[in-house]
């Protein structure tokens, strides 16, 4: 299916340049968003997954409605300082600073087969700090899939050596 019609792209927002894509019109047509997310699990499923993680907050839009369809396990990675129980911690760089994501400690166990799941991958820095995340607990990461993938931007070293899926690219 063609997803990109169901993408708005609004001129200049953020900031002056960008072309920022709007993925609500997608969510808005239930029979498209449900398409999206069945299209997402098939890959998910031929990757035999026991986790889908997913980055706050769009993230969580994509992948607990891929969980829910595959019947598996969905972990949410937080900024720091937003979930109760112990957590990893790793920073990762902004274009103009620092942030950081926590997981929980329990939440992948050692040989989980986890599959990340965002909205949009652009530079890559927020799959990679959750990559990284996931390592650091025993999981094994067999897989990232998006809605949208901006090829235009250069991704992530760390990138290269996961298999990537996307609905939609923009050259």
């Amino acid at each position: 299916m063609d997803y990109k019609p169901y993408i708005e792209i609004i001129e200049d927002y953020p900031t002056k340049g960008v072309r920022f894509k709007d993925i609500t019109p997608l969510m808005q047509n239930g029979e498209v968003y449900k398409k999206a997310i069945e299209d997402m699990a098939e890959y998910a499923k031929a990757k035999d997954v026991d986790v889908i993680a997913a980055p706050e907050a769009r993230g969580f839009v994509v992948g607990c409605p891929m969980a829910y369809v595959l019947q598996k396990s969905f972990v949410p990675v937080r900024k720091a300082g937003k979930l109760p129980r112990e957590v990893v911690e790793t920073d990762y760089g902004l274009e103009y600073g620092k942030a950081s994501l926590a997981i929980h400690k329990d939440a992948i166990k050692a040989g989980n087969r986890v599959l990340i799941t965002d909205d949009l991958l652009a530079t890559g820095g927020t799959i990679e700090a959750t990559i990284q995340l996931v390592e650091e607990l025993g999981g094994e990461v067999v897989g990232c899939a998006f809605l949208i993938e901006l090829a235009y931007l250069e991704r992530g070293e760390k990138l290269k050596a996961y298999d990537v899926y996307s609905l939609m690219t923009y050259e």
